[in-house]
């Protein structure tokens, strides 16, 4: 997306200052980036890559990851994708964000740490929550952080799409949990509401 952004959420904000959603709150989330918004190709295309098993494209779509980080540098000595619970893991038969971190890493040269933020809680998928507030409540204690590997690191995590930043949010609480020195959501894709 394009700025003016909060340099924050990342949010499209005409002044480029703190939206007023950030000004109200306190995060664990350092800040939040998406190149996209969720909408046309890229909607097709993380759809075809989510729910239709084209794994094939996730290098492709980790190239327009790597491009807007070259372009808008964050901090980030390692790289976290968001966790799948282990049942919905099994039935897709593959994590999309860890496809996406696997290849991000490989081209910024960034380790992935996959074994240390896991989810803990089964919900519903975020897409069937209706509201911001069903989709915070969906996610509250779903994610820990299992060991100290993220200590004093800054960390970028990974998603396919932010939606309500809850997901990103409860992941941040769990890496800076332990230790985390800070952490960036980094999405190839957001919606604009919030």
């Amino acid at each position: 997306m394009l700025p003016p952004l909060c340099p924050k959420c990342g949010r499209p904000q005409a002044s480029g200052i703190l939206c007023p959603s950030c000004c109200q709150s306190q995060s664990a989330i350092d800040g939040i980036r998406s190149p996209f918004r969720f909408a046309e190709v890229i909607r097709k295309a993380i759809h075809q890559l989510k729910y239709r098993n084209l794994k094939a494209i996730s290098p492709c779509l980790a190239e327009l990851l790597a491009d807007y980080l070259e372009a808008n540098p964050l901090p980030g000595e390692a790289i976290i994708p968001v966790p799948l619970h282990p049942r919905r893991l099994r039935e897709r038969g593959y994590n999309q964000s860890s496809l996406l971190a696997q290849e991000l890493g490989k081209l910024t040269k960034l380790p992935v740490i996959e074994d240390c933020l896991i989810r803990v809680k089964e919900a519903q998928p975020q897409v069937r929550t209706a509201t911001v507030e069903e989709r915070r409540k969906n996610v509250i204690d779903a994610f820990m952080c299992q060991n100290e590997k993220v200590n004093g690191k800054q960390i970028i995590l990974i998603d396919d799409v932010c939606t309500s930043e809850a997901t990103l949010e409860y992941c941040a609480s769990a890496l800076k949990s332990k230790g985390a020195a800070s952490v960036w959501g980094l999405t190839l894709a957001r919606e604009t509401y919030k």
